[in-house]
C-alpha cells in the first residue's frame, strides 16, 4: 500500500498571536510559514508524488501552493475530513484563557473523553480522519500502485491522531505525540500493519535548541508555533 506524507500547515498567524484557530476562516501563514511553505518544494525534490490532499481550511492552501506551482501536472483534491478539528465556542479563543477551562484537564489527560461545546469529539475527529486517510490509500494504489507516495497537508492535532492510530496507540496518549509547523511526518502502509518512518521531520534539528521559556508540559490543543 502507499506512502502517506503528512504535512502539517506553516505557521499561521494564529500560532503566533496564541489563538486556538479551528475552522476559523481568515487564519493565514505569517511570514515564517510562508516561507516554510516556500521551502517545502525543495525539501520533496526527490520524491515523486501521486496525489495531494488538503485540509480546505486557509493556512493548509497557502502552505501547498508553492509545491503547486513546482508541480502543475498535480491538482490537489480537498477532504474535509482532514480539516481541523471543530473546536466549536472554543474557536478563536486564546489558549491562555483556555487553559483554566476544566475541559482542558480532559483534553490534555484523557482526550478519548473529550468533546468541545458546540463542536466534536476527539474520537470523532480521529474517526472521520483516519477513514479518510484509508479511502485515499486505496484510491492511491488502485490509481498509482502499491508503490506510490501521496502527501496530505493537514493540522496538528489530525496528525497527531493519526500518528497514534498507526502506531496503535490509544487516543488518551496522543498528546505525547508532537508535530511542528510545516514538517513532515511519513506513514508507509501495508496489507499488515503501518510504519512510521518519520515523524515531524522539518529538515533541521533547530526545533530541539533551548528555548527561552521552557515548553510547558501540556501539549498545545491545535499545535504550537514551533522554534522561534
Amino acid at each position: 500500500m502507499p506512502t502517506l506524507l503528512l504535512v502539517r500547515h506553516g505557521r499561521s498567524t494564529a500560532n503566533t498571536e496564541g489563538l486556538l484557530a479551528g475552522w476559523t476562516p481568515g487564519v493565514a501563514l505569517d511570514d515564517r510559514g510562508a516561507a516554510q511553505a516556500a521551502a517545502l518544494p525543495g525539501r520533496l525534490a526527490a520524491l515523486p508524488l501521486a496525489e495531494i490532499v488538503t485540509s480546505p481550511l486557509q493556512r493548509c492552501q497557502e502552505t501547498i501552493r508553492p509545491l503547486l506551482d513546482e508541480r502543475p501536472g498535480l491538482t490537489p483534491h480537498t477532504d474535509d475530513r482532514v480539516g481541523e478539528c471543530h473546536y466549536g465556542d472554543w474557536s478563536g479563543r486564546k489558549l491562555a484563557e483556555l487553559k483554566d477551562e476544566p475541559l482542558m484537564e480532559v483534553v490534555q489527560a484523557h482526550p478519548s473523553a473529550a468533546a468541545f461545546p458546540g463542536g466534536e469529539s476527539m474520537r470523532a475527529m480521529q474517526t472521520r480522519a483516519a477513514e479518510a486517510v484509508r479511502e485515499w490509500n486505496a484510491r492511491v494504489e488502485r490509481d498509482h500502485g502499491a508503490d506510490a507516495v501521496y502527501l496530505m497537508c493537514s493540522h496538528g492535532d489530525i496528525i497527531k491522531s493519526l500518528v497514534a492510530d498507526a502506531l496503535g496507540l490509544h487516543l488518551d496518549l496522543f498528546q505525547r505525540i508532537a508535530v511542528e509547523p510545516c514538517s513532515i511526518t511519513a506513514i508507509r502502509y501495508t496489507r499488515l500493519r503501518p510504519f512510521l518512518v518519520r515523524l515531524g521531520d522539518t529538515g533541521d534539528l533547530a526545533s530541539l535548541a533551548p528555548r527561552e521559556e521552557p515548553p510547558a508540559g501540556d501539549a498545545t490543543v491545535g499545535g504550537d508555533a514551533g522554534a522561534p
